[in-house]
């Protein structure tokens, strides 16, 4: 929100503050103020002139020769390029070594071979953004009004030192995107009388739903809540008065004719927007308001054709959509050139659906910002009125006696008991009765004091429409007090011994493993692409989108975690930083059966050598498979949960090296869940990222390990009797994977089996193809007694004829 000081002044006395303090006491009460500038910032020796005489430059189809009064005594000719100018016109001139916007020097010099002693200059060379110039003036000069005194200082005529004050107004403030509702702020600031126009409603008949040649059928009230409608006959358009063209532009506002003008300024003025329709362009005398239809279209004023949908708020002449409500109006009753009656609309509409339909179709406007964030609705007939009368002075139309004016709304004050002990105790103050009611006077509050002389019953005027209950109302004390003047104290705690959750000594636990086994903790975005979405993602579940995304490649509620862990690869790889080794432990998305989820994810990529090495092995090791199943062996054992884990291979991972990936198992007692998968990405998609053909990934799911008790670590004493081994080779199928042997070992041992170690597999000379030699050695130790060698040759027979019968395995 722009404020201008000067504009501002009419309402609340500020001519006396300078722009900083002002600004400075707003920020430090809720209304934070971005900047402070002027136009008038390095302007010098630019003046009013009046062309005298234009003719043509003899050596140019462009220039113009000008004669021109700037009040001294002999005019100066002046060059000039502007398109529009000619003789009697009252310029902007910037005379002989004078200073225009972004510090340029204007010098006498020759243009074609003629002198020219001066420049006469554009808004936009003075300092006036090209974004809010009247269109006529965007590729010329500006043609000031015909009383514009000769000689007179540029920045005194058209105010150009007034200090424009930038306000951030945040969401709930929308009450502060007008000038009367920061004087209603500065007002209380400085405890000073804010003199708000009244507007003579009495002089006019509401009609409900008609007057004379128009009717209003409103369809939609719970998204139409009040419509007033005010006709003005006989209007002449043509240019606002300079002043009010001055006020806009000041505010961000480009000037376009005497009536739209008109409906901008009282936007600006009391925050309510307005719209005016040619009413001669309404085919059937009738406006009416409802929900529009699915594939309904309408042509906004900018002339693009919209696809509306249900949910958008339409205003129609009875057959067809003519203004997207709250947003933009329609091409097919803008108000033109040949305009003689236009038809005031003044209303409040559903902030929620105008906001959905502003993002949607991508129509973000000063009107639509005050429609979405609210309106003050006590003033909205006032606010069309005030419009229409306007209208009756600047642009010579009659203000219709009779007006259109449907409300569901309650405008009385909002009322709000609270109590002084309850503000004081909140903010940490100890403020008397008196104090507090004065700060609600200042605030213009009515406050009625209860019986207990505690009580305070609020009357909290509509154009607050932000505060609602008594937290709010002390938040409007603290602003007045001061936040500055709040005593700062520390909460009054009792001690005691919360210690962490289950799940956050779970994460604690899990970063400080995987930091131990050499991995770097890397964060990354929740939000992915589309085509980023199910890399290496073996989930079928529905996934989320974000309704509006700030760009195509945050568009979707990540559902795995290893594809952000590619792109972070990739990146670092393309910077010369060929080894890594990464984890993250963060929140996965998704919907099941309709319900969204978000679960808590561990995953790791590792990539390139595993090993740089040294003398003695110059080329080191690359990562593999059992290195990161390594990783996860000591993961879960460190994690020393009650329930084992177990590797299966699977070829059913999208994205997965079919031969060298293995699905997470944990199990229980009661059931064998799939918490993750591990293993080598595949080729295609190692190429596609530039990572090595090697690269290693897993993850997993925490939620089913989160609560899982641990086990109880117990002391073993030192073995009294020695142990015995034995190796065992086997060949086997190449479809046999460590694992299944170590569980048929397991099930059929019932000796002193204390280990078992695979110490070799070989593939080769000897070894028939499809077939693998898989070595054991098998330690056994009975803590209480000697082995009896006997004792463990029978175990070793007993395990050898399992593994014969299960996997038909050739012993060596």
């Amino acid at each position: 929100m722009l404020v201008s000081s000067e504009w501002l002044n009419e309402f609340v006395p500020v001519a006396d503050l300078s722009a900083d303090e002002l600004g400075d006491r707003l920020s430090r009460t809720g209304l934070e103020v971005d900047g402070i500038s002027t136009l008038n910032d390095g302007l010098k020796k630019v003046v009013i002139g009046k062309t005298l005489e234009v003719v043509d430059h003899p050596d140019s189809d462009h220039l113009h020769i000008c004669q021109v009064d700037v009040g001294e005594d002999e005019p100066l000719q002046i060059v000039c390029g502007a398109p529009n100018v000619a003789a009697g016109q009252k310029v902007i001139v910037a005379l002989q070594n004078s200073w225009i916007a972004g510090h340029q020097k204007i010098k006498k010099g020759k243009m074609r071979g003629v002198t020219s002693y001066g420049m006469i200059c554009a808004l936009d060379e003075i300092g006036f953004s090209t974004a809010v110039l009247p269109r006529e003036y965007v590729e010329g000069i500006m043609v000031l009004p015909d009383d514009a005194p000769i000689g007179m200082d540029i920045v005194e005529y058209l105010k150009m030192d007034d200090p424009i004050i930038d306000i951030d107004v945040t969401p709930n403030r929308g009450d502060a995107l007008s000038m009367q509702g920061v004087a209603y702020d500065v007002g209380a600031i400085y405890e000073r009388p804010v003199t708000i126009p009244t507007v003579p409603l009495d002089q006019y008949t509401t009609n409900g739903e008609k007057m004379a040649g128009l009717t209003v059928k409103v369809q939609n009230p719970d998204h139409v809540k009040e419509y007033n409608a005010v006709l003005v006959k006989d209007v002449k358009i043509a240019k606002s008065p300079l002043w009010m063209q001055l006020r806009l532009m000041k505010a961000g506002i480009r000037p376009i004719n005497n009536v739209v003008d008109i409906t901008n300024y009282i936007m600006m003025t009391t925050g309510h927007p307005l719209h005016a329709f040619d009413y001669d362009k309404l085919t059937t005398q009738t406006i009416e308001t409802r929900d529009a239809n699915d594939g309904e279209t309408l042509v906004t004023l900018d002339g693009e054709k919209r696809e509306l949908q249900a949910g958008d708020i339409v205003i129609t002449d009875g057959e067809r959509p003519i203004a997207l409500a709250g947003v933009m109006g329609g091409e097919a009753t803008e108000v033109d050139d040949a305009t003689t009656n236009v038809l005031i609309e003044a209303a409040v509409f559903d902030g929620a659906s105008v906001r959905k339909s502003e993002r949607r179709l991508g129509l973000v406007s000063e009107a639509g910002i005050r429609n979405e964030r609210g309106v003050n609705e006590s003033n909205t007939l006032a606010s069309g009125i005030e419009a229409a009368e306007l209208m009756q002075q600047y642009a010579g139309g009659k203000v219709q006696e009779d007006v259109i004016h449907t409300t569901t709304l309650d405008t009385k004050p909002i009322e709000i008991t609270t109590t002084r002990t309850y503000i004081n105790q909140l903010l940490g103050l100890s403020l008397a009765m008196d104090e507090m009611l004065a700060i609600f006077d200042r605030l213009g509050f009515a406050v009625e004091v209860g019986v207990s002389d505690d009580e305070l019953t609020v009357s909290v005027p509509r154009r607050r429409w932000d505060i609602s209950i008594p937290a709010d109302l002390a938040e409007e004390v603290a602003r007045i007090y001061g936040y500055d003047k709040i005593p700062s104290s520390l909460p009054e705690m009792r001690p005691s011994d919360v210690g962490l959750t289950d799940a956050q000594r779970f994460e604690r636990h899990s970063h400080q493993t995987m930091r131990s086994l050499g991995f770097d903790e890397v964060i990354s975005y929740s939000l992915t692409s589309e085509d980023k979405l199910h890399v290496l993602d073996p989930n079928t579940d529905e996934t989320m989108a974000l309704s509006h995304p700030m760009s195509n490649d945050r568009q979707f509620m990540r559902t795995t975690l290893l594809g952000s862990l590619m792109d972070i690869a990739k990146y670092n790889r393309a910077r010369q930083v060929m080894d890594v080794q990464i984890y993250e432990l963060g929140s996965v998305y998704g919907v099941n059966d309709g319900t969204p989820y978000e679960r808590q994810h561990l995953a790791a990529l590792w990539t390139g050598q595993a090993d740089r090495g040294d003398w003695s092995n110059p080329k080191g090791e690359s990562v593999d498979f059992y290195r990161m199943k390594g990783v996860l062996e000591t993961y879960f054992e460190r994690l020393n949960m009650t329930g084992t884990i177990h590797f299966e291979a699977t070829d059913q991972i999208k994205d997965m090296h079919p031969g060298q990936t293995a699905a997470i198992h944990f199990q229980t007692a009661d059931n064998d869940t799939v918490i993750g998968f591990v293993g080598i990405i595949h080729p295609q998609l190692a190429e596609a990222y530039d990572l090595e053909k090697q690269t290693a990934v897993f993850e997993l799911d925490l939620e089913p390990l989160v609560s899982v008790p641990e086990q109880a670590v117990v002391q073993a004493g030192i073995p009294k009797f020695p142990g015995s081994q034995q190796d065992i080779a086997l060949i086997v199928d190449e479809s046999v994977s460590h694992q299944d042997i170590i569980d048929i070992i397991r099930e059929v041992s019932d000796s002193y089996l204390a280990d078992v170690e695979l110490f070799d597999i070989y593939r080769g000379e000897h070894i028939p193809d499809g077939k693998k030699s898989m070595a054991y050695t098998l330690k056994y130790l009975n803590p209480d007694g000697n082995l009896v060698d006997q004792e463990v040759s029978d175990d070793v027979q007993k395990i050898k004829q399992a593994l014969e019968e299960k996997w038909h395995a050739e012993l060596r």
